[in-house]
């Protein structure tokens, strides 16, 4: 006989068996259900987004792709609804929002976070020309001011025979760059040497929490992005380091009023990105908010930096690592620069016209380490989609990974290794599927905004630095790299030395390029006229030389004369 008490103790056991039973149908129909059964991945992620957020947070889920899809073809199924493509010609259309700033406790969505196909074309439409490759070339000055500030920093780390964490100087040549092209401004972190405000660290801290939190986006409203945390932890407010810093630098510039109305003073005829959309915002507040301007400015300063700083750290570290390339790339500037086709600072149309290994270069640096190390996501529509002879039913979340197509041996035979040749010697019909596979700024209308900005930044530091100066690894093992977003690099290390020391002898064989007779006199006939060899001086390591200097020798009397290459 049933009695009362044993009741009492069958129900909460009724209970648990219910739960673990609706627990396990639930894992099952995300195992099997969904239209998705039929892609392969690790077991675990088809049921829960657990694999996914571990993978994320180790760091390393730019590779774990890699190896998904070398085992499984190019459909990985990473997630209950997620599907990792490794087809460049399947890029579907919806962002997830993650990555966005705050004003007035609302999130605010950008070029770089919405997923709003309409959203995404109304806002790049009255910002687009700014970030033209000749509205920012007008800007070039600026960017050779930043050079000059780069060069005297490092010439002082030769000089006293210190290393340097060269990485970490990239970033603040890519935050100053970034600053002269959106505020007119410099933001001080060559000059100074150090990160200013903790920018860097903020912006880390920020990619961290997105890449985690852009796993379970639901959990962001409980987190970050509730309403109450400004209110509870009132120190939670000023997270978004990257808003704070972007009022700030307006500030500098002009008075933000109360109403939240940037004033006109400081911001008349300029040509930075402040000035150009705040003309467009008086001109047509409709089309372009005060709101919408300075969602544009923090963006600029969230993505303009980091993922330039990564692409310079890589073309140094690789160079650095394979040295009959090193030895091939400072070869061709050395002749650019001996028929007088490179000025000093090297401008970006020199260097895109007559350095073409450096093009080269550039590409595969970037097609060994792309910035972005996780999926583009998209949002499969209402009829679905088919890729790869797979139908994917709609909701489904697909995208891209750069790293696995980069480095598919398909498409890039022996993709680990460093070949700059690949871009230059493949028969067009390979160059094109190269070009197609290349993901490193996107594609499509979702191709990076400020693509052009990081060229020009990547086309005048990276000559200038090789024709100046000499690195060397202080540490030859490999570097460290850790995936928050943005595939950040540890590592890079180099010491520099002293302006002096032995010079490397190399004869003149051609005259210098002469725009002007009377000014650039013919140095090749003036030696051979006095009997003398040229010696081209550059600060390399061993303590050589700046490369402005030349020396003339005469042989015949022992002596030597230094000439400016220009006089006047």
């Amino acid at each position: 006989m049933l009695h009362k008490s044993d009741l009492g103790a069958f129900q909460p056991n009724v209970a648990l068996f219910v739960l673990v039973g609706l627990i396990t149908l639930r894992l099952l129909w995300r195992r099997f259900g969904g239209g998705l059964s039929g892609i392969p991945g690790p077991a675990l992620a088809k049921c829960t987004r657990l694999w996914k957020l571990h993978s994320v947070w180790k760091g390393d889920h730019h590779r774990t792709e890699i190896k998904l899809h070398q085992q499984h073809g190019p459909l990985v199924r990473i997630g209950p609804r997620h599907v990792s493509i490794a087809d460049p010609a399947a890029i579907p259309t919806g962002f997830y929002p993650i990555q966005c700033i705050s004003w007035n406790k609302e999130p605010q969505m950008n070029l770089f976070s919405t997923r709003d196909e309409q959203f995404h074309r109304d806002q790049k439409r009255p910002v687009a020309n700014a970030y033209s490759m000749t509205s920012l070339l007008e800007l070039e000055p600026a960017v050779d001011s930043c050079t000059e500030i780069f060069r005297s920093q490092l010439q002082g780390f030769a000089d006293k025979q210190r290393p340097i964490d060269l990485g970490t100087w990239l970033q603040y040549y890519a935050f100053d760059v970034v600053g002269e092209f959106t505020f007119a401004k410099k933001l001080g972190f060559l000059q100074e040497g150090r990160d200013v405000d903790d920018m860097m660290n903020g912006i880390q801290g920020i990619l961290a929490y997105a890449s985690l939190c852009g796993q379970v986006p639901e959990a962001h409203k409980f987190l970050l992005g509730n309403p109450l945390m400004p209110i509870l932890m009132p120190s939670m407010e000023s997270w978004n380091q990257v808003l704070q810093f972007t009022l700030k630098q307006v500030n500098s510039r002009t008075s933000l009023k109360r109403d939240g109305e940037l004033g006109k003073v400081g911001l008349e005829k300029g040509k930075d990105m402040l000035s150009r959309w705040m003309a467009i915002h008086y001109s047509d507040p409709g089309k372009m908010s005060t709101r919408d301007v300075i969602v544009h400015l923090s963006t600029n300063v969230f993505a303009g930096s980091d993922t330039t700083a990564i692409a310079l750290r890589a073309i140094v570290y690789f160079l650095l690592r394979n040295p009959t390339t090193m030895d091939r790339m400072v070869g061709e500037i050395d002749e650019a620069d001996r028929l007088g086709r490179l000025s000093s600072p090297i401008s970006y149309r020199e260097s895109i016209s007559h350095l073409p290994y450096l093009g080269a270069v550039v590409k595969e640096a970037m097609r060994l380490h792309p910035s972005v190390g996780l999926i583009l996501e998209r949002h499969v529509p209402k009829a679905g989609i088919t890729v790869c002879d797979k139908h994917i039913p709609a909701g489904t979340t697909v995208g891209i990974n750069a790293w696995v197509l980069h480095h598919d041996p398909k498409v890039f035979p022996d993709p680990e290794s460093f070949l700059p040749e690949r871009w230059l010697e493949s028969a067009p019909e390979k160059l094109r599927e190269m070009e197609q596979s290349f993901f490193a700024f996107g594609a499509g209308s979702r191709t990076c905004v400020g693509k052009n900005i990081s060229l020009i930044e990547i086309h005048k530091i990276i000559p200038q630095l090789l024709r100046d100066f000499t690195f060397q690894l202080r540490k030859p093992e490999e570097w460290k790299t850790e995936n928050a977003w943005f595939v950040q690099q540890k590592g890079l290390q180099h010491p520099t030395t002293a302006f002096v020391g032995v010079a490397v002898e190399k004869r003149i064989q051609a005259a210098c390029k002469a725009d002007n007779a009377e000014k650039k006199p013919n140095f090749a006939a003036l030696a051979r006229s006095y009997s003398v060899s040229v010696y081209r001086l550059r600060a390399r390591f061993q303590g050589r030389p700046s490369r402005s200097d030349r020396t003339i020798v005469n042989k015949r009397l022992d002596i030597s004369k230094k000439m400016p290459l220009f006089p006047g």
